[in-house]
């Protein structure tokens, strides 16, 4: 398993670390160790508790602190609460007829059983997104035969994995600040999605031609903007659909393969492996758009009335999306939980960071908060400054609590709402980052980032949002 964002670009604190990735993508136990002493290296280890589940965070207004509980009986007091669980982090389990019925070894990607043995084995997966694109390969190599259920591709573009350069690690020792700079020139990218292709010329700072293409994009009425969006869009596709075609040699597979909907929709994946993994005999690819599979038995997967009997099942079934208030139970002053009011009012924030009714309860990179709409670390980094920035203007004030009026949350709701998700292309498609379709219901995440975000979240220009308890007037 590897990262899908190139690692010069997503790996936090290179420059500070006097790190540099040994892949364009690095892999996931390169990450690992990454992180590992990135954690030795600023003393975390020593503040953390592992294997640790928080289960209930309750506020308590006489004293102003948190009262976080843990499955291993701990009962700690904070005076804030910083949710950093991530986006991706809790399974999503399919609802298939049958499941509990088969007889053979199943599990999740993200929960992998590496106690069952693959090697000459009848194996399905259910599912194509990020997660299968990069497991189906691997797979491919050792099982005896692989049944891939699929019911919407993804779209697979050019991964280009090579080694890190000796003339890269070079030009980089005696380059300062480059992986900061190299990861701004690639948020720039992921903000205009489809401005210009990420090349390594123009990652590199070799080339500058986005700024020039951006004027021109400025100087385009909403409408032609717009068109000018479609259009790139469909040429995008066009080539993805043509790579499709060029790699798959089964036709009807192909075109099976061939995603349908615009560039954005789905989450792009990279892969150079993947599509000429179909190419191989005891590899099958079995459509099971519009619904997904029929059902599940004792011997395997049944879909359209064809069994496809398996020894081993894998669900690639994704993540559940933006699930941050569903990880303990938050109880604030109001006496209900997070969960509770995001269900009854759909999900509320302002800035991604505060919730009304939540005092000293930040949150870092979860719902609106822009992180799954460009680099995630560049998020996270973000609303780390965000939370500094708060809580040095708490000191400042003598402020003992920190909440967020009703109004500004509101407004930055519909701001949400409003924002790229509400445009085509992504208006009509259905997927995780638009709410299955309904951006109404929720106004999730895929508020588009961009430099707006950014700024607000970095510097307050006024502090007229928040409610300090105990402050100077």
């Amino acid at each position: 398993m590897a990262c899908d964002v190139e690692s010069y670009s997503y790996l936090p604190l290179l420059d500070e670390m006097g790190y540099v990735p040994s892949m364009k993508f690095a892999s996931g136990f390169e990450i690992l160790e990454y992180c590992q002493s990135m954690a030795q290296d600023t003393g975390f280890y020593d503040h953390c508790l592992f294997h640790t589940t928080v289960e209930e965070t309750e506020w308590d207004e006489a004293a102003g602190r948190w009262t976080v509980r843990t499955d291993r009986g701990d009962a700690m007091r904070a005076r804030f609460v910083i949710l950093a669980n991530g986006i991706l982090t809790t399974p999503k389990l399919a609802r298939i007829k049958g499941m509990e019925s088969f007889e053979g070894e199943s599990f999740h990607t993200s929960r992998w059983n590496y106690d069952i043995e693959l090697e000459n084995k009848r194996v399905g997966i259910i599912g194509t997104g990020a997660t299968a694109v990069q497991v189906i390969p691997e797979i491919a190599k050792v099982v005896k035969e692989l049944y891939v259920f699929q019911r919407t591709p993804s779209t697979i573009d050019v991964r280009d994995q090579r080694e890190t350069t000796q003339e890269e690690r070079e030009a980089w020792a005696h380059e300062p600040g480059w992986a900061r700079a190299r990861r701004a020139r690639f948020d720039r990218i992921s903000e205009g999605r489809t401005a210009i292709k990420a090349n390594d010329d123009y990652l590199s700072g070799k080339v500058s031609h986005f700024k020039e293409r951006k004027e021109h994009a400025t100087k385009l009425s909403m409408e032609e903007l717009v068109q000018k969006q479609l259009e790139t869009n469909f040429r995008i596709m066009e080539q993805i659909r043509a790579r499709v075609d060029a790699i798959v040699e089964d036709p009807k597979t192909a075109a099976a393969l061939k995603p349908y909907y615009p560039y954005g929709c789905k989450r792009p994946t990279f892969h150079d492996e993947f599509l000429p993994t179909f190419n191989k005999p005891h590899v099958t690819l079995v459509d099971t758009a519009p619904t997904g599979v029929s059902e599940i038995n004792a011997r395997g997967v049944v879909h359209d009335g064809k069994e496809y009997p398996l020894d081993v099942l894998i669900y690639a079934t994704g993540f559940e999306w933006m699930a941050t208030a569903s990880f303990n139970m938050i109880t604030g002053r109001e006496g209900i939980t997070l969960k509770e009011k995001w269900q009854k009012e759909g999900v509320k924030t302002f800035l991604g960071l505060h919730s009304h009714g939540f005092p000293n309860l930040l949150i870092v990179s979860g719902p609106q908060g822009g992180g799954g709409s460009f680099n995630f670390t560049t998020a996270i980094e973000v609303h780390a400054d965000y939370v500094v920035w708060l809580m040095k203007t708490m000191r400042e004030r003598g402020a003992k609590t920190v909440d967020v009026k009703k109004e500004p949350e509101l407004a930055y709701a519909e701001h949400c709402r409003e924002a790229d998700i509400r445009t085509q292309p992504l208006r009509d498609c259905i997927s995780y980052y638009n709410g299955e379709g309904n951006a109404d219901a929720g106004s999730l995440a895929y508020y588009g980032g961009s430099q707006w975000h950014k700024i607000a979240a970095k510097a307050q220009g006024s502090l007229d949002p928040y409610i300090f308890d105990n402050a100077e007037s």
